[in-house]
């Protein structure tokens, strides 16, 4: 009899944490890597949100709260989503998760049954697909074109529905791409949603802070409030107020979906830490100050990260609209050697090479579902930044 359930064959390990440990090995092993894979603000916390963890400790929070979260937070969960995005959802239609992973996987999981389908634009964020997989759901992956400003169009969704899709899954603005549907793209996706009623729409909203350029972000029930009673709106605290490490997601959701999701946290973490939840709660009803600053610094790193890629031989990299990734197209490299002797003739092949041969860890397209591309995180210090970019250039150079 096998060890391991047969469900874990339908995942694999995710590989932007494969791309952190291999570099993270070779930092202890005293090589000089620089770590521009990892979708993590190199900023602190900010001093507010510490200072309410610390006095939380002090004060004694540190018991089971309710499943769902404080209802303190909840009504700042609730009271974000009017403020932000004119969505008004009640306190029992809110919940607190330990991180937005845990949000995507309670969502799916409480309510995909065998066969069901859930469509995801890509590239994509590795941990989709196989969070539906998972669930034992099929997903339904819908490549979006660069030539089409890497957005899902109404048509291929339109052709994409079933009778068995369950889900549409939007990230906003995406990761990798860094690209953003605005509240015009939002309306012509809805026009087509709002004409089959099984689908249930997940829109990830965990970069919507990170916008550049003035662009009209919006999110789905903003754009089209007749997907309300269907659509869970996602966000959390990790990328807008750095907080990565305190493992903080959030989302309001129409109450059956929220009470099935509270459901099944029950059996499994129960209430995310009580700390974590006492610093959102000063994240999101503190300064925001901080996010502002935050995200001049990605605007500014962005426009230096670019067009250093641009000068790569082989390298084509758009702008990105939102988030802190840029996400270059290497296909004009496929087929080359590096300098190492190392034939390039997929995206991984890239990645491992020039990891292995100027230290710089960089993640392959192909994890994203965006095959000969590579996503380079911005969410670094402009020194380290600079130095990724000219060591890029070097190996691109070499190739031959």
């Amino acid at each position: 009899m096998a060890l391991t359930a047969a469900r874990l064959d339908r995942i694999i390990a995710s590989p932007t944490l494969a791309i952190r440990m291999a570099a993270a090995k070779l930092r202890a092993e005293g090589k000089d890597i620089l770590r521009v894979s990892s979708g993590e603000p190199d900023f602190d916390t900010p001093q507010h949100i510490k200072d309410a963890a610390i006095a939380a400790i002090q004060a004694g929070a540190t018991k089971y709260t309710d499943t769902s979260g404080t209802p303190a937070l909840r009504q700042a969960v609730a009271a974000k989503f009017r403020r932000d995005s004119g969505i008004d959802y009640r306190d029992d239609e809110v919940i607190v998760a330990t991180g937005g992973k845990q949000v995507i996987f309670n969502a799916l999981l409480a309510t995909i049954d065998d066969g069901d389908e859930a469509i995801i634009p890509a590239p994509c964020w590795v941990s989709y697909p196989d969070i539906v997989k998972l669930a034992g759901g099929i997903p339904v992956i819908l490549d979006c074109d660069p030539a089409q400003g890497s957005k899902l169009t109404p048509a291929q969704l339109e052709a994409a529905i079933t009778p068995r899709t369950k889900w549409f899954i939007l990230n906003n603005p995406a990761n990798p791409t860094g690209v953003a549907y605005s509240r015009k793209d939002l309306l012509a996706l809805a026009e087509v949603l709002l004409r089959h009623e099984q689908v249930w729409i997940f829109t990830d909203d965990i970069y919507e802070k990170l916008i550049y350029d003035g662009f009209d972000l919006a999110t789905v029930v903003q754009a089209e409030p007749r997907l309300r009673d269907r659509t869970i709106t996602m966000n959390g605290c990790s990328k807008a107020y750095a907080m990565t490490g305190w493992r903080i997601g959030f989302a309001g959701a129409p109450r059956p979906l929220i009470a099935a999701m509270d459901k099944l946290q029950g059996q499994s973490t129960a209430n995310t830490s009580s700390i974590s939840q006492a610093a959102a709660l000063a994240a999101l009803t503190g300064p925001q100050d901080s996010v502002e600053v935050m995200r001049q610094a990605y605007a500014r790193r962005r426009d230096m990260v670019v067009p250093l890629l641009n000068q790569a031989s082989g390298l084509r990299c758009h702008l990105p609209t939102g988030a802190f990734y840029a996400f270059p197209d290497l296909r004009a490299c496929l087929g080359k050697t590096s300098a190492g002797g190392t034939l390039i003739d997929t995206d991984s092949a890239f990645v491992t090479a020039l990891l292995a041969e100027h230290g710089v860890a960089i993640v392959p397209g192909s994890a994203f579902l965006g095959p000969g591309h590579f996503r380079i995180s911005f969410a670094a210090d402009d020194a380290t930044l600079r130095e990724a970019c000219l060591r890029i250039r070097r190996f691109c150079a070499e190739l031959h």
